[in-house]
């Protein structure tokens, strides 16, 4: 079955960088709109990043503007998140979504299929 599998998170401190990973299987990226998503305990998943089923373009949560990046290698089918001057309030799971086929809403977490299980990101001060 698809299978999304992050990878990269763990503990840092404040300015810190770190580069997610998500490698995808049984599913093929380039047709698909790609996101990152991020959840803390008690809180609604909240949109990240994302980048579109053709890759040219991608938007981003304004929280998150100016330090996150995503990007996509479809030879290695795997999905990237660069994540550079790392805050507390970035702490969180980060997970991994592959878009419905066609045009989606990028940052509403209905439009997506399928989900990783996610990898802790934990930024301490």
């Amino acid at each position: 079955q698809v299978q999304l599998v992050e990878s990269g998170g763990g503990l840092v401190q404040t300015g810190d960088s770190l580069r997610l990973s998500c490698v995808a299987s049984k599913l093929n990226i380039v047709n698909r709109a790609m996101g990152w998503f991020r959840q803390t305990p008690g809180k609604e998943r909240e949109f990240v990043a994302a980048i579109t089923w053709g890759g040219g373009s991608s938007n981003y949560a304004d929280s998150v503007k100016g330090r996150f990046s995503i990007s996509r290698d479809t030879a290695k089918n795997t999905l990237y998140l660069q994540i550079d001057s790392l805050r507390p309030d970035d702490t969180a799971a980060y997970y991994c979504a592959a878009g419905r086929f066609g045009p989606i809403d990028t940052m509403s977490s209905r439009e997506y299929e399928y989900w990783g299980q996610g990898t802790q990101v934990t930024v301490s001060s």
